[in-house]
C-alpha cells in the first residue's frame, strides 16, 4: 500500500460524477486546516484502497472517508465525517447523527441512484487545476 501524507484523511469519490466533483470543490473551498485529500474510486489508487480495506469498489456508489490506520466510513457516516472536520456551519451538520444510520442511508441511496439522472456525467474523471493537484492522490 502507498504511504499516504501523515495526518491526512483521504476522501473516494465517484470522478465521473457531476455532484461528486461538486462536492469535492465545495469541500476543498471550505478544508482550512487542510485535512483532505482525493483519489477517485475509478483510479488505480482508488481501486488499490477499496481492496485493502475490503470495499468492493464495484458493488459501491458511495463516497468513502478513509482515515489511514484509523477507520473508514460510507455513505452517510463518511458525509458526517467530512462535515466535522469542515470550516464553519457545516461542521453542524454532525447534529444529523441523531437519526438512524439506515434512515440516513436510506436518504443518500435515493439521490445516490438519480444522481447522474439529475446531475450529469462525465465522460472521464476530472483533471485537476494546478493548485489543486497537491490536493489529489
Amino acid at each position: 500500500m502507498k504511504d499516504f501524507p501523515e495526518n491526512k484523511k483521504i476522501i473516494l469519490f465517484d470522478g465521473v460524477c457531476n455532484l461528486c466533483n461538486g462536492a469535492v470543490q465545495f469541500i476543498i473551498k471550505n478544508d482550512k486546516k487542510d485535512i483532505f485529500r482525493f483519489v477517485a474510486l475509478q483510479s488505480e489508487l482508488g481501486i488499490e484502497i477499496c481492496n485493502h480495506i475490503g470495499v468492493d469498489q464495484n458493488k459501491i456508489d458511495s463516497i468513502i472517508l478513509y482515515h489511514p490506520g484509523v477507520a473508514y466510513y460510507y455513505k452517510s457516516s463518511a458525509i458526517l465525517e467530512i462535515s466535522k472536520d469542515l470550516a464553519g456551519i457545516y461542521s453542524l451538520a454532525s447534529f444529523f447523527k441523531i437519526f438512524p444510520e439506515k434512515f440516513r442511508n436510506y436518504i443518500y441511496n435515493y439521490i445516490a441512484k438519480n444522481r447522474y439522472k439529475w446531475y450529469g456525467k462525465k465522460e472521464s474523471c476530472m483533471i485537476p487545476t494546478p493548485e489543486l493537484k497537491a490536493k489529489f492522490l
